[in-house]
């Protein structure tokens, strides 16, 4: 049965969607957050390029980014790379390809390749000095 489909529960017509969206706000907690005006301008834009459905979600999803950012185990070190969008997008259709599990795999393992090149490089010139 399509989620579009309306269910009539308890006298009240009801879609499954706005069920889930009941629920999930239900689990959730409502807060008021004071932003500068240039600040919801952005939230605005996301929301009308598509990107997100309303500038609750945008805020949600930038708090999910925050504690996973800040929620990192002490043996981690978390970083954050720009790529340009051609890097990025060619970096996707790897991982389409089965080339890395993840982007995040595929960024590890070329840093980890860096490394090694840059340290084997640096110790054939120790030895050539020596």
């Amino acid at each position: 049965m399509s989620d579009h489909i309306p269910r009539q529960s308890k006298g009240i017509t009801v879609c499954a969607q706005e069920k889930k969206k009941l629920k999930d706000t239900a689990e959730t907690e409502r807060i008021t957050v004071r932003v500068p005006a240039d600040k919801l301008d952005k939230l605005d834009e996301l929301v009308e390029k598509g990107e997100y459905k309303s500038k609750s979600d945008v805020v949600r999803a930038a708090i999910e980014k925050f504690i996973e950012t800040e929620n990192v185990p002490a043996n981690i070190s978390k970083i954050t790379v720009e790529l340009p969008k051609g890097d990025s997008v060619r970096l996707e259709q790897l991982v389409d390809e089965g080339d890395s599990v993840s982007i995040d795999d595929a960024i590890r393992h070329a840093v980890r390749e860096y490394v090694r090149v840059r340290v084997e490089r640096a110790l054939g010139e120790q030895e050539k000095q020596q």
